[in-house]
């Protein structure tokens, strides 16, 4: 009888993608031969919006999602790297601990919600409260975020080549966030921050790992961003300031 272990070192030497087509069989399934893999990469069709597809993978394993995906998918990541060819509903890759999570469209509210590590990369845009609690993955986010996002961040980076939301950055840590486009009201205890060469090399890595190596190389491009992160003014409680709170 395989062990698990077995089953993992089967799926070091299997090249063929394993398909999963979830209008044949159902999200339990698919993630129970997930969590004990007997392939190294696989293909899942027909998702039709269902939910915690690809949760709580463990495996350095490849997962690409063929259409749109609905609550919390991929979430618990660590080690895989699972790719949504279309749009993600509310916590996608929420506390991801390792690898990557990428959406080729649009993603709900609360992308990457507590992550620990890992990259989130979402092509399109992200609504209300992108990396709430982030707590020390990367997301780079190609289009717009929504409000309150990086809400009580507290490490990690995100980068945004688009417009941010009010609220930005609302009690936020030590998490760095790097915006190209418009901001709106920042949250409490954010502000801007001084752009050093350190920023821009980080910046401009983090944008090649998302796709965007034409824009890493353009100075024009990175001149663009502006850093934002916390002003430490929140970090204990003080009567003086209990209106910001």
């Amino acid at each position: 009888m395989n062990s698990t272990a077995d089953k993992t070192t089967e799926a070091t030497t299997d090249t063929e993608p394993r398909i999963f087509d979830l209008a044949d069989s159902d999200v339990r399934e698919l993630n129970s031969e997930l969590h004990a893999p007997t392939s190294n990469s696989y293909v899942v069709r027909n998702p039709r919006g269902a939910h915690a597809v690809a949760a709580g993978v463990h495996d350095d394993i490849e997962v690409r999602i063929e259409d749109d995906v609905g609550y919390f998918c991929a979430g618990m990541n660590q080690r895989a790297h699972i790719r949504v060819e279309g749009s993600a509903g509310p916590g996608v890759a929420e506390n991801m601990m390792s690898g990557s999570v990428w959406v080729t469209d649009d993603a709900s509210q609360s992308a990457g919600a507590t992550a620990h590590g890992g990259l989130l990369v979402i092509e399109g845009n992200a609504s209300t409260r992108c990396g709430i609690s982030l707590k020390g993955a990367d997301i780079v986010v190609h289009g717009n975020i929504g409000a309150m996002s990086a809400f009580m961040a507290q490490a990690g980076r995100i980068v945004v080549c688009g417009n941010a939301a009010d609220g930005l950055g609302d009690s936020i840590y030590e998490a760095r966030i790097y915006i190209r486009g418009t901001v709106g009201e920042l949250g409490a205890d954010c502000i801007e921050k001084e752009m050093r060469s350190e920023h821009r090399d980080e910046l401009a890595e983090l944008l090649r790992q998302s796709g965007k190596a034409d824009e890493a190389g353009d100075e024009a491009y990175l001149s663009g961003f502006r850093r934002y992160g916390s002003g430490r003014t929140l970090y204990h409680f003080n009567s003086d300031q209990s209106g910001s709170y």
